[in-house]
């Protein structure tokens, strides 16, 4: 059925030649999945690739895992909505992500990894702190919470795959879980890592030929950022009243106003919480213990580095960018197949419901097959006419029309569920490269996506997959066997739950917002056991699983009862007090992140829980602690 749908869709949409490029480079990942099936005779190498990886396999895998879709689809349609200012998170995860996770963190974990003989970052803890009960918590908050985060990244390469060959999201969404299942499930920590370093070479030539590409479309880098620079006055309205200053301003800064949620939207959420977050992920805490030495670690820095800097440093590049193209230089020329006089169109979904504006909705034939595949705003009808672009329609002697839609990204995402129509920012980018780029380049940046997705989300399964056979299940029978097969099958239930997740939540940039939320809430459960085991003797086993619990808990609770817009879909606070969020009354709160309030209370739980119990025993800490190795 899939296949059925799927192909006639790739004839019309691509060429003998495009199919065959990707046709090679799903060979070559497949290839390099079954080269690590090979390799993979021990729990060692299916989980830790036999701690004999390469620092230029390891630095490439650190980040294709790191970056992903979520980061290239996401948040570049979230720097489209709120511009430059993302590329702080790009600094960020540099600064935090590379440089202090790889000098201080990496030769520290790898050492005790390979003191304690652990496979898992649920292992590191419990073995560090000699509490199964620890290993199985680790455990089982991964478990539960990434299948949120893989979800992401599943939306942002389903969305690219249904705009570019014109096919319904539910079905690209499931040829793109296939086609990630089938190395992961395989090929273990090797394969992964063989594929990851492949995927993430891609992944750099895509994203530069994608710079160079619109910075030629925009007329050279300076004309484009003056013109970003020049359309000040066409932010939309609501982003205006929370503080948007401007494409190329950071949001205005304050406390105690709505006009100040904007800054604590992007500093709190996008920046801090991914860019501290990162230091707290499992995928990535292990690739760490991949290596066999600090030295392998330190060659690896300026590699990782380089990675950061091109993948998301291009991506929130050009989604800020893409406002220049489609305001100014989009010509669409098509058949004009119909109209709908009157939409309302959702602009946002919050605590006082679904807010749309009226609009009238062309609807355009561009391939030629007779039937509808880009829709745009016309313009907007009443009141909405002077928030929303107004489309320049000129007819064709051929009979067809030619548009200049003259719109900004935001306004020019227009799409269509079940719900109706809406503007969803997660598919600015898949709309920029269809609109803006030749034939050529959507298959070469369709083969990006598919290596930051397929990276990414190989790595969750099987950080996934591990945390509930040998963590969860095998700390609660330590006797009993939970080795490959096990985490096999906890994979498969993990790629499940993770497709039914992206196939439920979709709009309202929740790429982006899922992200946040599970990189914060790592950082907030896990952050205080993680560097307190590393460096502190007097870190005790209660203090950890405390700080991990308190941490947890805070986040979650901080989500379900006052983060907008998640506390409304819960519905939890409207119950218990009325109101979608219990901090609505007080401005600014209900926009901050998790992570500012959760993980100063979680680091504190763990130094007041040190100084009232006792550490682990003296022998147990010379073991965790020694310089060899």
């Amino acid at each position: 059925m899939i296949c059925a749908t799927m192909l006639p869709a790739l004839g019309q949409a691509v060429g003998l030649i495009d199919i065959l490029v990707v046709l090679l480079y799903l060979l070559v990942t497949v290839f390099l999945g079954w080269l690590g099936f090979r390799r993979t005779t021990t729990a060692a190498d299916y989980l830790l690739a036999g701690r004999q990886v390469h620092p230029f396999v390891m630095a490439l895998s650190y980040g294709a895992t790191f970056i992903s879709t979520s980061a290239i689809v996401g948040f570049g349609g979230v720097a489209a909505m709120f511009g430059m200012s993302l590329l702080w998170l790009t600094f960020c995860n540099i600064f935090v992500g590379i440089f202090i996770a790889f000098i201080f963190l990496g030769g520290p974990t790898r050492k005790m990894g390979h003191h304690l003989d652990a496979h898992t970052f649920g292992e590191l803890l419990g073995r560090r702190y000699q509490s199964r009960t620890l290993q199985g918590l680790v455990g089982l908050i991964i478990f539960v919470f990434m299948p949120l985060y893989a979800a992401a990244v599943l939306i942002g390469g389903a969305e690219f795959v249904a705009a570019q060959f014109n096919v319904d999201y539910t079905v690209a969404l499931l040829v793109f879980s296939v086609l990630v299942a089938v190395y992961v499930v395989s090929g273990g920590m090797k394969g992964l890592m063989y594929t990851e370093a492949f995927q993430a070479i891609v992944m750099v030539v895509g994203m530069l030929v994608l710079l160079v590409g619109t910075y030629a479309i925009l007329g050279g880098v300076t004309p484009a950022h003056h013109a970003l620079t020049g359309m000040n006055d066409q932010v939309f309205p609501g982003f205006r009243a929370i503080g948007h200053r401007g494409f190329t301003a950071m949001p205005q800064f304050g406390w105690g106003d709505m006009k100040y949620n904007l800054w604590w939207i992007v500093v709190s959420t996008i920046i801090l919480g991914v860019g501290i977050g990162v230091l707290a992920q499992p995928q990535l805490a292990v690739r760490f213990m991949t290596v066999s030495s600090k030295r392998q670690l330190n060659r690896a820095v300026a590699i990782g580095a380089f990675f950061i800097l091109v993948v998301p440093g291009v991506a929130f590049t050009v989604g800020a960018l893409s406002n220049v193209y489609f305001h100014q230089h989009e010509v669409i020329r098509g058949r004009l197949i119909n109209e709908t006089p009157s939409a309302d169109v959702v602009v946002k979904r919050d605590h006082t419901g679904v807010k749309t504006v009226p609009c009238r909705l062309i609807h355009l034939d561009t391939t030629g097959d007779g039937h509808a595949n880009v829709d745009l705003i016309a313009e907007g009808l009443g009141p909405a006419a002077k928030i929303m672009p107004h489309a320049n329609i000129v007819n064709l002697s051929d009979g067809k029309v030619e548009v200049r839609p003259a719109a900004t990204s935001f306004t020019r995402s227009l799409v269509h569920t079940a719900r109706g129509w809406e503007l969803n920012p997660d598919s600015i980018i898949p709309l920029f490269i269809t609109s803006a780029m030749p034939n050529w380049f959507g298959m070469v940046f369709l083969l990006t996506l598919l290596a930051a997705a397929m990276s990414t989300l190989a790595s969750q399964f099987h950080a996934q997959g591990a945390a509930l056979s040998r963590d969860c299940i095998g700390a609660m029978r330590p006797n009993r066997p939970h080795g490959i097969f096990a985490t096999r099958m906890a994979i498969i239930v993990g790629i499940i739950l993770a497709v039914a997740l992206a196939h439920h939540l979709r709009g309202g940039y929740i790429i982006a917002r899922a992200t946040a939320i599970f990189f914060g809430l790592c950082a907030a459960a896990f952050l205080p056991a993680f560097i307190g085991g590393l460096f502190f003797r007097r870190m005790t086993p209660a203090a950890a699983i405390s700080s991990l619990i308190v941490g947890a808990l805070v986040s979650t609770a901080w989500i379900v009862l006052v983060k907008l817009p998640e506390s409304a879909m819960f519905g939890l606070a409207q119950k218990c007090s009325g109101k979608a969020s219990l901090l609505l009354d007080h401005p600014n709160w209900p926009v901050v992140d998790p992570i500012v309030i959760a993980l100063p209370i979680s680091l504190l739980t763990a130094i007041v829980v040190s100084c009232l119990t006792r550490p682990c025993a003296k022998d147990h800490l010379d073991r965790c602690f020694r310089q060899s190795v």
